[in-house]
């Protein structure tokens, strides 16, 4: 086995393990203890129980990310887009819940902020090609002229309340009934 294959092994499963146990004992004995990777090769690869979860933050938001594009990229309109959009968050979440646990709480849990900037390239691609399917439909006067910031507290603002509160259990929600619900809803507050 190739030193780099090795290594990106290691990576994996840390990053595999640190998944496993969040939230309850997110630890450096514990991701070491569980995975059988030495406390060097975690600092070797990430510097710090930060820097993994930084990279696992990174992971997880990328698969998000990606079920989202491949969402609104197949869509026939800027509705379906949108439709779309709210139900691979939703989907996402029911499908990968440690996952989006991790999102929702992993940069609120352990101070990812020393890695913020790199957080940020790591989403910048996506995010780019998400906006850039939103503005095409805004040029053509399909959604509504209104700021970034905006089409993401309209877009994924309500999807993200909904997970948050399915997360921790809250009496009431249900992913399927969000699915079914939301969609439409979304779509009219983005809608010309």
């Amino acid at each position: 086995m190739t030193p780099h294959r090795r290594s990106a092994e290691t990576i994996t499963k840390l990053l595999d393990t640190a998944l496993e146990l969040h939230p309850g004992d997110f630890t450096l004995r514990a991701v070491t203890e569980r995975s059988g990777v030495s406390m060097g090769s975690l600092y070797h690869h990430f510097g710090s129980l930060e820097g993994l979860a930084a990279a696992l933050y990174s992971r997880c938001m990328a698969e998000l990310l990606d079920a989202l594009i491949a969402a609104v990229e197949s869509a026939a309109d800027a509705r379906d887009g949108v439709c779309r959009a709210v139900r691979a968050y939703l989907d996402f979440t029911g499908s990968h819940p440690d996952k989006a646990r991790f999102i929702h709480a992993g940069p609120y849990a352990i101070d990812l902020g020393p890695h913020a900037e790199r957080i940020a390239a790591g989403k910048a691609e996506r995010l780019a090609r998400l906006n850039d399917w939103i503005g095409r439909h805004m040029a053509a006067g399909a959604v509504a002229p209104l700021p970034a910031a905006q089409v993401e507290m309209l877009l994924i603002g309500p999807v993200a309340e909904v997970t948050r509160r399915w997360l921790a259990g809250a009496p009431g929600i249900d992913l399927a009934e969000a699915a079914r619900i939301l969609p439409d809803r979304i779509w009219r507050s983005l809608s010309p």
